[in-house]
């Protein structure tokens, strides 16, 4: 399940269910639907608790699918399983967007 909550050409779109090969077909359609429906799109991931190559693939596609459309996506809240992925493929700058680091992982 996802919410969907837009407004004056903005959107944010909070995503509940994992982004795994498992759920990439409906992932891939909430992505897409929100990122064509909003000029700037805010992508809250913090409830993901799983995240794998898939996912990470449906994140890419929806990032170039906003560039392509001169759209706006941002990711505005990274769970820890999101973070792991994004850093292991080491693009966090291809995201662009405020990553927070807990305290805990910084030591």
């Amino acid at each position: 399940m996802s919410d969907i909550n837009s407004g004056a050409g903005a959107g944010r779109l909070t995503l509940q269910d994992d982004l795994t090969i498992y759920n990439a077909v409906e992932s891939k359609r909430q992505l897409l639907d929100a990122v064509r429906a909003a000029k700037t799109l805010e992508l809250d991931l913090s409830q993901i608790q799983e995240m794998d190559s898939a996912g990470f693939q449906l994140l890419v596609l929806a990032k170039r699918e906003a560039q392509r459309l001169g759209r706006s996506l941002r990711i505005v809240a990274h769970s820890p399983a999101v973070l792991e992925v994004i850093e292991f493929y080491n693009m966090v700058a291809y995201f662009g967007d405020p990553v927070v680091i807990p305290a805990a992982a910084r030591q």
